[in-house]
């Protein structure tokens, strides 16, 4: 139970590495609010996690609106007193290519400014509403999901890849200064990863390399290393560590999780 007793907000919390994360912390003895702008998905996710003593909380939240995500950690301050873990996986993908389309009818504009606002202001939103009510004992932890496209670029995933590159430049700028208050952040950084995100970026590479979805996950196997995608569980292994006392040393770190993909 390396988490028993401890509060945890996890953004995202819904599915794929979110809600992995949240049945991790909770198997550690966590209280877990998971969020999520799906309100009915999380409610499905929270009946089905709960082994009858209600220590996940599901919490409908946009993290573009800066005023719910202050209603989010305020309802946990209200149910819990106090925010120990915060997770930022809220995240969001897709093709921003640079050159315009020939048609004039792409939005790769809007697309830009959408997933900057999810993948990054949207952290740092949640992160100034719960960092007043985290303990300065050196339990407080923030864990922030970038990517391995946080360490190098992808063409066509400008938005994504800055997104996740200012993601571990955030933490490392938080990690110093919050370091006085025995707060550590650090950045995970997973490569490909068994959701439904990772699923859609088949998809969509496949279709942009006129390949099969089977092709293109095939091909990008190869390119790791240890020839495999990552489980979720994975991912929520390595937050469980970083969130428990094992991890009070580390901080200002943007570790990877990728079959050894990215090496640096």
């Amino acid at each position: 139970m390396l988490l028993e007793g401890r509060v945890a907000v996890i953004t995202g919390g819904g599915s794929g590495i979110g809600r992995a994360i949240a049945e991790r912390f909770y198997r550690e003895g966590a209280r877990v609010a998971i969020a999520s702008r799906n309100a009915k998905t999380l409610q499905t996710v929270a009946m089905e996690m709960n082994k009858g003593d209600h220590r996940i909380v599901p919490f409908r939240c946009d993290v573009t609106d800066r005023d719910e995500v202050e209603v989010l950690i305020g309802n946990v301050i209200e149910v819990w007193d106090r925010v120990d873990i915060l997770v930022n996986n809220a995240g969001l993908s897709g093709i921003t290519p640079a050159t315009p389309s020939p048609e004039g009818n792409d939005d790769a504009e809007a697309r830009w400014k959408q997933i900057l606002d999810v993948n990054l202001t949207g952290s740092f939103s949640c992160i100034r509403e719960a960092v007043p009510h985290m303990p300065e004992d050196g339990r407080g932890r923030i864990l922030n999901l970038s990517s391995v496209l946080g360490k190098f670029g992808v063409p066509g995933y400008g938005a994504y890849c800055a997104s996740k590159h200012g993601v571990i430049g955030l933490t490392k700028a938080l990690a110093l200064e919050l370091a006085p208050r025995k707060i550590t952040v650090n950045a995970l950084c997973p490569g490909w990863v068994e959701t439904d995100m990772a699923r859609a970026g088949v998809e969509a590479g496949a279709s942009r390399e006129g390949i099969t979805p089977e092709e293109f996950r095939r091909r990008a196997e190869q390119r790791v290393p240890l020839g495999r995608f990552i489980q979720p569980d994975e991912v929520a292994a390595l937050a469980a560590f970083l969130a428990s006392d094992a991890g009070a040393g580390i901080t200002g770190q943007a570790i990877n999780l990728d079959g050894g993909a990215a090496m640096w």
